[in-house]
């Protein structure tokens, strides 16, 4: 299948690992010009340090990446962060745990939406595909300032799809699942950390629970399985897929 991508200039938060990896190198296996944006060194045609919660700082590397490599095309937006800790009761987090984020996960997307969005106005064709996640969806209580981001990126991904829809630019959101990513593994050392000593459980054992636990399918999703989504989302032949929230979660929501 011709996904009409080849020499088509992206980028990609959140880039150097994890979700954002996997959707630089699918990208790039398409033919896409990837600019990766993100605090470690990444693998793109063009590596930039970016913190997506400074303003300035996105418009510089949108700037930049654009006098480097042309005009982006296409836009997949992974960065994001958790609070580190364990939030059940919620109550167990203090106020100030929200802020670093609410300023990386919902600033940094409001960041990467306005300046492209201003960008994109006169590019047809173009995409946005912005990563929330299925916690925004059924109010985990593992992260709720995580939670509570992903669930405020779904909602202001529509709102961008319907503002950028007569400009024939096409906004969607991805929900992972249950991938084991860093991110994951740092939900269950803020479990493990809160646990007596013979309520702690390895890794391993912790996470092949949960996945039976909450997800039909009952495997996990691969960061691969979500780049496939979002390479798909950002291609021709989802070219009448707008302001759309789908889930690759082996049906978790659907269990929920």
């Amino acid at each position: 299948m011709d996904l009409e991508l080849n020499g088509h200039v992206a980028v990609v938060t959140g880039g150097a690992s994890g979700i954002g990896l996997a959707c630089a190198r699918q990208l790039a296996r398409e033919g896409c010009v990837v600019a990766v944006w993100d605090l470690t060194p990444g693998e793109g045609s063009l590596n930039l340090a970016v913190d997506v919660s400074d303003w300035e700082a996105v418009t510089r590397a949108a700037e930049e990446t654009e006098t480097r490599l042309g005009p982006v095309q296409h836009v997949v937006h992974a960065a994001a962060v958790g609070s580190g800790k364990f939030g059940f009761p919620f109550t167990n987090l203090a106020p100030a745990d929200w802020r670093r984020v609410l300023e990386v996960n919902m600033l940094g997307m409001v960041h990467v939406a306005q300046t492209f969005g201003l960008r994109m106005k006169d590019r047809r064709g173009a995409t946005m595909v912005f990563l929330a996640s299925v916690a925004g969806q059924i109010g985990s209580q593992t992260d709720p300032p995580y939670s509570a981001s992903k669930a405020a990126n779904i909602n202001f991904a529509q709102c961008v799809a319907k503002d950028m829809a007569p400009h024939g630019v096409r906004v969607n959101i991805v929900n992972p699942g249950m991938v084991q990513t860093p991110l994951n593994r740092r939900v269950w050392q803020a479990w493990h950390d809160q646990q007596p000593p013979e309520g702690r459980r390895p890794y391993e054992e912790w996470a092949e629970a949960k996945i039976r636990a909450v997800a039909p399918l009952g495997q996990w999703q691969k960061p691969e399985d979500i780049a496939d989504m979002v390479v798909f989302l950002s291609s021709a032949r989802a070219a009448q897929v707008t302001g759309q929230t789908i889930n690759v979660d082996g049906g978790q929501v659907m269990h929920w």
